[in-house]
Formats: C-alpha cells, sequence, structure tokens
C-alpha cells in the first residue's frame, strides 16, 4: 500500500508584509549592476516580485542618461522604495515621501511603503539607532508600512516593532561586506522576542549578504525572508547567482522548517548495535 506525501512547499503559509502577500520570501536589490539589462536578467531569475530601489535622482538615472524605471516592470514588481544614503531622520522622511510620490504616479503598490535606512557613517553604513526610531516612528505616523533597516541588536529590533514598523530587517553583517550572517545568535534572539505571541511578525535578513550558503544559513535560523543586492550585482555571474540566491533560500526555508537534528559532541551511529551479527571464531 503506497502512502501519499505531502509537497511541503504548499503547506508553508506565505509571508505578509506591511498587508500584502508576497509570492517570494527574497527580495532583490536593483543597485549596482553593470547594466539595466543584467539587472532585469537578474530580478527574472531571482523570482522576486518585490525589488528595492533608491528614489534619489541620481541613483534612477545612469551616466548615459536612462532611468532605471523604464528598465522595470511596474506591473510585475512590488516596488519598495529605500532611503539608501540618508544620515538623518528628517533626511530619510523626506525622501520617503518623493518615493510615495514617484510611486503613486505609475500606480504601483509600493507607493506606501518604505525601506528605511538612516546611517550613521559612510565608513561602516551601520544604522544610526536615534535617527532610525524616529524616523519610523513618523513615517508609521505618516501612513507608511515601515521596513526598517537595524543592526542586530534585539532590544533596538524591539523598539522598532513596538513603534509600528511593519517588518525588522537586522543585518547579517555590514552593507555589501558579502561576510553573511556574523552573528547568528543575535538573529536568533531578535526572531525570539519579535515573534513572542506574534508567530506572523515579519524578521527579514537585510545586508552582508556574499553567496547562496549565506542566504540558506539565514533562512534556516528562521528568519521570514532575505533582501539583498551586492551579492548578485558584484557576483561574475549575476544571472547565475541571481539563480542559486533564489534556490538557496528555498532549500533554507525547507530545512528550518523540516527542522534540524541537535548538535552532538560524539557520533551516534546510523544503525543500533543491539542485534547485530557478530562472528565468534571457532563456532
Amino acid at each position: 500500500m503506497s502512502t501519499a506525501t505531502t509537497n511541503p512547499t504548499t503547506a508553508d503559509a506565505p509571508l505578509v508584509v506591511g498587508g500584502r502577500t508576497l509570492k517570494s520570501r527574497l527580495i532583490v536589490g536593483t543597485g549596482k549592476y553593470a547594466t539595466f539589462t543584467q539587472m532585469q536578467h537578474a530580478l527574472d531569475a531571482s523570482a522576486c516580485d518585490v525589488v528595492t530601489v533608491a528614489v534619489r535622482r541620481e541613483r534612477l538615472i545612469n551616466e548615459q542618461g536612462e532611468s532605471l524605471l523604464d528598465y522595470l516592470d511596474t506591473s510585475r514588481y512590488t516596488v519598495l522604495p529605500n532611503t539608501a544614503g540618508c544620515f538623518t531622520a528628517d533626511d530619510a522622511v523626506r525622501v520617503a515621501r518623493l518615493g510615495r510620490e514617484l510611486l503613486d504616479q505609475l500606480d504601483n503598490p509600493g507607493k506606501d511603503w518604505v525601506k528605511l535606512e538612516v546611517l550613521n557613517d559612510k565608513k561602516t553604513l551601520l544604522p544610526d539607532p536615534v535617527g532610525t526610531l524616529e524616523a519610523t516612528k513618523q513615517l508609521v505616523s505618516d501612513g507608511f508600512a515601515v521596513l526598517v533597516y537595524t543592526s542586530d541588536d534585539p532590544v533596538m529590533a524591539s523598539k522598532l516593532k513596538d513603534a509600528g514598523a511593519a517588518a525588522v530587517m537586522p543585518a547579517g553583517s555590514p552593507i555589501g561586506s558579502g561576510q553573511g550572517v556574523l552573528n547568528p545568535n543575535a538573529i536568533t534572539i531578535i526572531l525570539e522576542m519579535l515573534k513572542d505571541g506574534d508567530a506572523d511578525y515579519p524578521v527579514i535578513v537585510d545586508a552582508g549578504v556574499g553567496t547562496a550558503s549565506d542566504v540558506t544559513v539565514a533562512m534556516e535560523l528562521g528568519a521570514d525572508g532575505v533582501l539583498l543586492n551586492t551579492g548578485i550585482a558584484h557576483a561574475q555571474d549575476p544571472v547565475t547567482m541571481a539563480h542559486a540566491m533564489r534556490h538557496a533560500l528555498e532549500a533554507g526555508r525547507l530545512s528550518y522548517r523540516a527542522g534540524r537534528i541537535p548538535k552532538k559532541l560524539y557520533a551516534t551511529a546510523s544503525s543500533p548495535w543491539d542485534g547485530v551479527i557478530s562472528y565468534i571464531p571457532g563456532e
């Protein structure tokens, strides 16, 4: 008699952020590609349905005068405006409002979203916790669904959730560093704290991902998704890397849901010792 096997990918609840259901748990950036055409192919290979866009004009227009938005199918992708390059709360709020204005003209559902970044300095690109919290409160009061970039500090992550952020996005490691998840224990604590009593609250690892295994690690910790840019855009073959990131995320999610075996100091035999057939010389 055969036993029916349930495909685990059909049983997973979808990721919901800011009232919108995402088809993919991978969010991909649109910057740093050699060409906009290369970006198009990489986004397609990643199977993402949300893309981040820095809305400052100098980041939307390349040296040839081409607009990034001309290469994005805004009927296919939800555009998540980000406040990249902002170092004060006031500046981040202004840029977020500019993004809402721009996407309202395009009739894109991302118009009420913002990926909030308030950075402390240009060398580390680490978030300014005070400015980030201040901007989060202001943007939430303005009606934005705020997906907020933060450090891997559990206390700060909790404060941002309490301030009304639609999702908290702790860094795996510094932006663009490619170091992966440097402090998995901190990410685990953030997940426990923010999901205590609210299991569906989205926590998305953002920044520092360098290769596919980094994505898998983040998802195996229990993260709801991963946001990345440089790991794909600066790969030797961005389109192939986008495929890899997509499959790595799916594998990591399945692995987390399956439940890993506990780590042990000593070996555990795959077969039992009891009842084994032994050869006794002379018998």
